[in-house]
């Protein structure tokens, strides 16, 4: 009797052909979730910068959205040298400015905020006050992923936002 290894059986090689063709094509849609979750990411991707304005009668701190997606600014933290303060008016040559909230915030793609705003003729007190003066801020996407940011506007990818409350700036 003539026997047929039972790979080389017809109905064998159309079985394994649709198996290979069912696996590829899983593996492909896979792959296609993959990079359609990485674009929608990219689409909405915050990038937030920290700046320092200043000429001969004004001074000011800015913060700008500079990436593709909303940002979400959970919390700020701003030190004078070593410690932490929670308003503007704890630097004592910060007393006569505009302020505005920088905390929990949403800030839109291509947009900034101007937290604190000085016009007068001590301007040049404050940028020597700015030496000592350290931001910090950490946002999210709508996505969660969330980043830490400084005044060196490199932004760290963190876990999650969260803060001490001595630490948190107020306004």
């Amino acid at each position: 009797m003539n026997s047929i290894k039972w790979f080389k059986n017809p109905e064998m090689i159309v079985a394994l052909s649709a198996l290979l063709l069912g696996l590829v094509t899983a593996f492909t849609s896979i792959y296609s979730a993959y990079i359609d979750r990485e674009y929608s990411r990219a689409s909405v991707w915050p990038r937030l910068e920290i700046f320092r304005s200043f000429n001969s009668d004004s001074f000011s701190y800015g913060v700008s959205n500079n990436g593709t997606g909303p940002a979400l600014i959970k919390y700020a933290k701003v030190k004078d040298g070593p410690k932490y303060i929670k308003t503007w008016k704890d630097i004592k040559p910060f007393h006569a400015i505009t302020q505005s909230h920088i905390s929990n915030r949403t800030l839109s793609p291509q947009n900034s905020i101007t937290p604190l705003l000085y016009k007068g003729d001590n301007a040049k007190a404050l940028v020597r006050a700015d030496d000592s003066i350290s931001i910090e801020l950490c946002y999210c996407s709508i996505y969660e992923e969330c980043w830490v940011i400084d005044r060196s506007n490199r932004p760290t990818p963190v876990e999650a936002c969260s803060i001490d409350d001595e630490q948190m700036f107020l306004e």
